[in-house]
């Protein structure tokens, strides 16, 4: 079991020594089989469902809570948790227990010359910090991602979430020591002082790797001030192109789910464009303004339907997580990757059409972390991928790229085997 946090400890020195408890616990995960990892995430899973009053109880505390400080409707469903949502959680601790152990996986294997025998196989990162703001799912998938590859974890909350959080950890907790895995390997910061933040982002040494998970805000203070090397993306402008050769019918309903479905996850569509010969462009504009979102467009998308707003020249570049979306008519695809290229933040861009062509060239030519064609940006998610879960998007071009699950938690070394050779 985890010693007690000693109440007396600054942040630096509190983080400092969570780091030393999670190296030993990984030194004991990196010794374990990976059945044992696999039924200590099932024993997490089963204490979650039976724990779900009390877990939903904790819940009721924060929504409460965000409601009286005025949190979004974007910041509140993040939030909020209810039956299925907490079975979700679970089912993907179960999912993530099935996927095969990436640990020891040869990457490649090649024989010198020499008769050198080489390879690259898959090891745990080691420590992972994880900075995290309102959705208490990211405790158990982030716990569960890290234990399964291997690593220790480092979870810090956001206060919005405090209680659902605690309730959390503790059922995955009380998992983990029923299996017999080291409990110090999955552990929460016990304290809500943003000074803790700092301290983590300053863990180089101690934490070998952060992701945040959150605001831009949030994002982009972890990036400016990690001396800790940071996964993550900062905004998910994700735009949907709808070329001429677009089924009316398909093209309406991938717009509205892709926006839609939740705007508040980092999924959701924010730019649409609509290619200027397509000729149910008014109906697709129509369809989203009559299921309640608010449409900020071009000129000649304003053109379309007078209910569409005017946009700003920030609206291009802003990430709404809410009902509100920004469209405009472009001159074909070069026009849409022009502007792709301009304002993405390189999460995920989308294609429709049924022209192949037009398909695969925005495929290759997009340079975003996900590239979709004929689907809606809303499966931009690690268990739509069939990961499990996911510990977060990278939009980055280092080390690991869109959704991070369990092999972007590994780093490699390299294995050499000789048999008595010297180098000349």
């Amino acid at each position: 079991m985890s010693a007690a946090v000693n109440p007396v400890l600054n942040p630096d020195e509190l983080i400092a020594e969570m780091a030393v408890r999670a190296r030993l616990a990984q030194r004991q995960l990196a010794l374990l089989e990976p059945a044992r990892k696999s039924a200590a995430l099932r024993a997490a899973a089963a204490q979650l469902r039976k724990v779900e009053a009390q877990i939903l109880a904790a819940n009721a505390l924060d929504i409460a809570a965000g409601e009286t400080a005025g949190l979004s409707g974007a910041m509140l469903d993040r939030l909020r948790l209810d039956p299925a949502r907490l079975e979700g959680i679970a089912h993907a601790l179960e999912q993530i227990a099935a996927l095969p152990d990436p640990v020891g996986q040869a990457i490649d294997f090649s024989v010198r010359p020499n008769g050198l025998e080489l390879s690259r196989v898959r090891v745990p990162i080691g420590v992972i910090g994880i900075i995290y703001e309102s959705r208490p799912n990211v405790t158990a998938d982030a716990a569960a991602l890290c234990l399964a590859s291997g690593n220790a974890v480092l979870l810090r909350g956001g206060s919005e979430a405090v209680h659902s959080n605690r309730a959390i950890h503790a059922a995955l907790s009380a998992g983990l020591a029923e299996a017999g895995v080291p409990v110090d390997a999955v552990q929460l910061v016990p304290v809500q002082d943003r000074a803790a933040v700092g301290a983590m982002l300053a863990a180089a040494g101690q934490i070998d790797l952060i992701v945040p998970r959150g605001g831009k805000s949030l994002v982009a203070r972890v990036q400016a001030d990690a001396r800790v090397p940071v996964l993550a993306h900062l905004d998910g402008i994700n735009h949907t192109y709808v070329h001429s050769a677009a089924d009316p019918d398909k093209a309406k309903a991938i717009a509205l789910n892709a926006k839609l479905r939740r705007t508040g996850v980092c999924g959701a569509m924010e730019t649409l464009l609509l290619d200027v010969q397509l000729a149910g462009s008014q109906a697709v504009v129509a369809a989203l303004i009559e299921a309640g979102c608010e449409l900020r467009g071009d000129a000649r998308a304003c053109a379309l339907d007078p209910r569409v707003l005017p946009a700003s020249a920030n609206d291009w570049d802003t990430e709404y997580l809410d009902a509100v979306l920004s469209v405009a008519v472009v001159d074909g695809l070069d026009a849409a990757l022009a502007h792709i290229a301009l304002h993405s933040s390189g999460h995920t861009d989308a294609v429709v059409s049924d022209d192949q062509a037009i398909c695969e060239r925005f495929l290759a030519q997009v340079d975003s972390a996900i590239v979709m064609a004929n689907a809606s940006t809303q499966f931009a998610d690690g268990g739509e991928f069939g990961l499990g879960a996911e510990i977060g998007i990278a939009t980055g071009r280092l080390h690991a790229r869109g959704p991070v699950a369990l092999e972007g938690l590994t780093t490699y070394k390299w294995v050499v085997r000789g048999s008595g050779q010297v180098r000349p």
